[in-house]
């Protein structure tokens, strides 16, 4: 019997340490209970702090549509309180070890990430962005409110910084089983931050660059071409009238007026050497003929010449050259309210197209009162910019449609301004690499000496072919051009010299392969044609002329291909085209993953 001993203090033991367990089992799950309720707690005070903030956003959204920028500021502040309470929310121990449970735990991890991104735009991105608003809104005011928009410059491009690895860490989530509430504020957030990522670089140079544009460090003149749209040009239309702008501290004056036909007139020689390859392309008149600086689509070159051009004529040399035409005023017109014209009627966003691109020539014989109306016309609209107009969401709208159509160009004689503006859309360039989207252009040139291109219809579709060998891809451009002009009834002053035959309205098309490609083979309406062709700035460039009688229609069909892509991936192609009166009809095919 000498061994019951030990074997019934070993059951003892065994007995008190299941009670001990059982009573620890017991504690664990009050304690797993309680730390489940704070966490329900914790993660509804998220979750409420959230749904406010994103009522706020709406408020926000509003206040800078309507140009209510000190409301704005309040409630951008009040963003940030409850952005900065469900970010304090998420950061806690019980949230630290919930987010590590199953099921939950990307839930939680999910909310988490979303309060640091809304957290991270209240506190460091909307900030700079009003400060530049509001910088922007008094600058015609007061030159101190140029400062500020100077000093937010570094601020919104570090707020590009804070935005883009936001949209990195939400785009690493598992999103798989979140819970439905919790994956439709992610997409919601996800949606915000694709709007806004890509907005925020161009501010930075903008706020860094408008500035000095504005004269802020001592005063500046510009020359402003008005592009006239019924006349072909690669950047759109024919310089025709022209404005000489000052600015001083945020005070813009107008200096002078002309046109290129009658002030500048034209040179007997260039007036700056020319590009060999350009002057192969476009003859000297690029450099000779002010109506003809931009037969290129490239602006700096056009910008360049006319600057010079304006200098020979009037001793003056301008800090920079800009362009716009009359699609881009409607848009700015619609935006702001109509202007009165010296002859008592109005230009308004529905009317100033056709009065300027049409009836102007169909009611006006003479030229030089079609020049005394586009003058009139011209210093409407600048008198009404200069005067100061509130920035609104349909302003902010309208100069966004007009940039992102390459009707606004803008080019700076300072080197590193223009450094600067040649990485915005302002550029009117085609990129030197094209990376992994192959860029076409398709740039159009007027041939018929006169104002047809009203009537000009465009469509074009570009698709893409599988990889070859090499990893270039094969391209097709399909470029439909078309004349609604009428039979008959049109004056001289709208079918001017024409240069191929009466009535015909004649466009050379010119197509710019991919950096590294070339253009290969060419058809109209299904007969082969010969490609005139050249280079410009790396690329080649096809020719292809299109004449078009009253109602025709003309179809190019090019085959291009791309030069070696570094991508197996699917291809997505860019196509950059001359702005029209109305916008292009557009179909882009993108191409498939290679195979292996």
């Amino acid at each position: 019997m000498p061994q019951a001993q030990p074997i019934e203090q070993l059951r003892h033991l065994l007995r008190t340490r299941r009670r001990r367990l059982g009573a620890a089992a017991v504690v664990l799950v009050v304690v797993l209970a309680g730390f489940g309720l704070r966490l329900a707690v914790v993660g509804a005070d998220a979750a409420g702090h959230l749904q406010r903030a994103a009522a706020l956003v709406g408020d926000l959204e509003r206040q800078l549509r309507g140009g209510d920028l000190a409301a704005a500021r309040g409630t951008a502040a009040e963003l940030r309180e409850q952005t900065g309470e469900a970010r304090d929310d998420a950061h806690g121990p019980s949230w630290w070890l919930g987010s590590r449970l199953p099921v939950a735990g990307n839930d939680l991890t999910a909310v988490r990430a979303v309060a640091d991104a809304v957290d991270a735009l209240a506190a460091q991105v909307v900030p700079p962005l009003l400060d530049a608003a509001d910088g922007m809104t008094g600058a015609m005011r007061d030159s101190q409110d140029l400062q500020a928009v100077a000093a937010a410059a570094p601020r919104i491009a570090a707020a590009a910084t804070v935005a883009k690895a936001a949209q990195r860490r939400l785009a690493g989530l598992d999103r798989d089983g979140l819970n439905g509430r919790v994956a439709a504020a992610l997409k919601q957030v996800d949606a915000g931050l694709d709007r806004v990522v890509p907005m925020l670089d161009p501010a930075a140079q903008a706020a860094k660059l408008l500035p000095a544009f504005l004269g802020a460090e001592g005063p500046r003149t510009y020359l402003v071409l008005f592009q006239n749209l019924a006349e072909a040009r690669a950047t759109g239309g024919m310089p025709g009238a022209f404005a000489v702008v000052r600015t001083d501290h945020g005070k813009v004056s107008l200096l002078e007026q002309g046109t290129a036909a009658k002030t500048l007139r034209d040179f007997d020689a260039p007036v700056l050497p020319l590009d060999e390859d350009q002057e192969d392309l476009f003859t000297n008149r690029l450099g000779t003929y002010p109506a003809d600086v931009n037969l290129t689509p490239d602006f700096p070159t056009a910008a360049a010449l006319i600057r010079e051009m304006y200098r020979q004529r009037s001793g003056r040399a301008v800090d920079g050259v800009l362009a716009t035409d009359p699609v881009a005023l409607a848009y700015v017109l619609s935006a702001t309210g109509p202007v009165g014209l010296p002859d008592g009627s109005q230009l308004t966003g529905a009317t100033a197209v056709r009065q300027l691109l049409s009836e102007v020539y169909l009611k006006i014989a003479a030229e030089p009162d079609q020049d005394a109306f586009f003058a009139g016309a011209a210093k409407a609209v600048l008198d009404k910019l200069m005067g100061g107009v509130p920035v609104s969401k349909s302003l902010v709208q309208a100069l966004s449609r007009a940039t992102n159509e390459r009707r606004l160009l803008a080019w700076s004689a300072h080197p590193d301004e223009q450094a600067e503006i040649a990485r915005t859309p302002f550029a009117g360039t085609l990129p030197e690499d094209d990376g992994d989207k192959p860029t076409v252009g398709v740039f159009l040139n007027d041939g018929t000496g006169a104002k047809l291109g009203y009537y000009l219809t465009r469509e074009v579709a570009l698709e893409t072919g599988r990889c070859l060998e090499d990893g270039s891809r094969p391209l097709r451009l399909t470029v439909t051009l078309g004349s609604n002009a009428p039979r008959s009834g049109l004056p001289r002053s709208v079918t001017g010299l024409a240069l191929a035959g009466e009535g015909v309205l004649r466009t050379n098309v010119l197509v710019y392969a991919p950096a590294g490609g070339s253009p290969i083979a060419a058809k109209q309406d299904g007969a082969e044609v010969d490609l005139g062709s050249g280079y410009e700035k790396g690329r080649e460039v096809a020719v292809i002329p299109v004449d078009l009688a009253p109602g025709a229609k003309s179809t190019v069909v090019v085959d291009l291909v791309t030069g070696p892509l570094a991508t197996k991936g699917a291809v997505e192609p860019r196509l950059i085209t001359t702005p029209g009166i109305t916008p292009w009809t557009t179909r882009l095919v993108p191409g498939r993953p290679c195979r292996d």
